[in-house]
């Protein structure tokens, strides 16, 4: 089951139905299984705060990925930053809710394995990032 949560700031995604059958198509796309994965939006400050928290990073970011995936069963806590994807929307130029896609296909992907920590890793992860936004344009286009 995948859930969308609001924590210190409203959740704005639109078409949630659809939204949520597309990440399950990603995942399924991937020869996995959907368990429990919580979307939650928050304020970039309480994302920081996590950050420093639980991952001893002191920087802002976009999304924190928190994985509970077993045996092949992919579930996990997506910690999203609206302020932040508001933000990288703009400087993109791309509308916020393709980049709150992108995002949420970011942390998805992490759930599923893949790395952004070398270039090598962040190509092959933006190539994800891209199959999975095209997966959901065709899925929803018709």
């Amino acid at each position: 089951m995948i859930h969308f949560n609001e924590s210190d700031i409203p959740c704005r995604v639109k078409c949630r139905l659809a939204v949520k059958s597309w990440l399950k198509q990603i995942i399924e796309t991937h020869k996995k299984s959907v368990g429990e994965i919580s979307i939650v939006m928050c304020s970039d400050k309480l994302l920081l705060e996590t950050n420093q928290k639980y991952l001893n990073h002191d920087y802002y970011t976009d999304i924190i990925t928190f994985d509970y995936t077993e045996e092949g069963k992919i579930s996990g806590d997506l910690m999203i930053s609206y302020e932040r994807v508001k933000e990288n929307a703009k400087k993109g130029k791309v509308g916020v809710q393709d980049e709150l896609r992108r995002v949420m296909a970011h942390g998805v992907l992490h759930l599923l394995g893949f790395k952004d920590k070398s270039e090598r890793e962040s190509a092959e992860m933006r190539a994800q990032e891209d199959a999975a936004l095209d997966l959901f344009h065709v899925e929803h286009s018709k």
